[in-house]
């Protein structure tokens, strides 16, 4: 009977080997997870797409009683010129407000776009949503009614796959042209930390179907 023992492990030792196992193989699927999820929403920041649509959706940041932050306008800006490039008639500008704010930032995007030379009636504010999910919902209730089939989504590079993802789900036929300016795009360091952000608020709305920009990734 002691010989028969001699060489097994103990049943404890054993299931902790599998444990630790399973805890090994975990880490590696997350690791390929999070690491393939950083790639795409770099991969998708370089791709600049400029095909025509029917209307050009810029989506909304932080506004200062009516003026653009840097963001917003640096948005703005490469909307107008798809806009003077014949990509679309028209820009749709979206974006609510907060607490306290005379402007939303729909109105903030419309005062900026016609005060640089963007006609009113090709200017097109929605000023609902306080975050990405709740702004391209709106704009897929809006294309609806306006008969809108294709747009595409202006934003900063690293939001784009994001933006993108949500607008699809929500029925939009749409394709991104990110900023190439502005206070997102100055530094590799600036870069690094708004991929990261970016990624875990893809994966936070992939599993959750929600926007994690309440938690702090959205761009100011």
């Amino acid at each position: 009977m002691r010989a028969a023992l001699v060489g097994k492990r103990p049943v404890g030792s054993r299931l902790s080997a599998v444990l630790a196992r399973l805890i090994l193989v975990a880490a590696l699927i997350a690791g390929l997870i999070v690491g393939g999820t950083c790639f795409r929403v770099w991969q998708v920041a370089r791709v600049d797409n400029r095909d025509n649509a029917d209307v050009v959706v810029v989506l909304g940041a932080a506004q200062y009683h009516g003026e653009p932050s840097a963001v917003l306008s640096a948005r703005l800006d490469h909307a107008a010129a798809l806009w003077r490039d014949g990509v679309a008639p028209k820009i749709v500008t979206v974006g609510g407000r907060l607490a306290g704010d005379t402007y939303t930032e729909a109105e903030a995007g419309e005062k900026y776009l016609t005060s640089y030379g963007v006609p009113q009636d090709a200017v097109v504010p929605i000023g609902e949503g306080n975050d990405t999910l709740e702004s391209v919902r709106a704009v897929a209730v809006r294309a609806e009614t306006e008969g809108w089939n294709t747009a595409v989504i202006v934003s900063d590079p690293w939001h784009s796959l994001r933006a993108r993802t949500m607008a699809q789900d929500s029925g939009l036929d749409v394709w991104t042209s990110p900023t190439r300016t502005g206070p997102v795009v100055q530094t590799r360091e600036t870069e690094a930390r708004y991929i990261a952000r970016e990624s875990a608020a893809l994966l936070y709305y992939r599993f959750t179907g929600s926007s994690a920009d309440s938690l702090g990734t959205d761009l100011d």
